[in-house]
């Protein structure tokens, strides 16, 4: 993933999906030079699902639920279940880091071309609360939005773990 946040064309679509790019390629250029120890480390005493592998797993299923479950109306296959709503990022611990960005990074690049065949302004098949269809613009802001947000959390836990800061 190239890392940039300037969009090479000033339109709507390009800025947005620009924007989920650069979120994206921050989350795994925040992983460069991590240990696998490191990757599955949780630092913080009181969020001990917190590990930069398991946020990075976390962002992964984000994206597989809104495209696939919400837009594209599919089944949902994520790893949570009703007893264990968190476990993309329990399981994320298990797998060697390499693994979960290769599989970050392959289906982002599947739903770039899901959001290019697709019109802003489609409806998700699915309804949200309070009965809502949420359309593909949203849910790109949204995804930007939960994307940056982990990658706060991706600072924090990288430096706590092995004191790279920066990027």
């Amino acid at each position: 993933m190239t890392r940039t946040d300037t969009p090479p064309a000033w339109d709507e679509r390009t800025q947005l999906t620009t924007f989920l790019d650069y979120t994206r390629a921050t989350a795994v250029a925040k992983c460069d030079g991590l240990t696998q120890e490191n990757a599955v480390r949780a630092p913080l005493p009181g969020s001990p699902l917190m590990t930069l592998a398991g946020i990075v797993n976390h962002l992964r299923w984000v994206e597989y639920y809104w495209f696939e479950v919400v837009f594209l109306g599919g089944e949902d296959e994520g790893p949570w279940t009703d007893e264990d709503p968190d476990r993309e990022m329990r399981i994320a611990v298990d797998m060697p880091l390499a693994d979960v960005l290769k599989e970050y990074e392959e289906q982002s690049a599947r739903y770039r071309e899901l959001v290019a065949a697709h019109d802003l302004n489609a409806s998700a098949q699915r309804e949200r609360v309070g009965g809502r269809r949420p359309d593909l613009r949203w849910i790109i802001l949204h995804l930007i939005e939960e994307t940056a947000r982990h990658n706060g959390h991706i600072d924090i836990i990288r430096e706590t773990v092995d004191g790279t800061t920066g990027g």
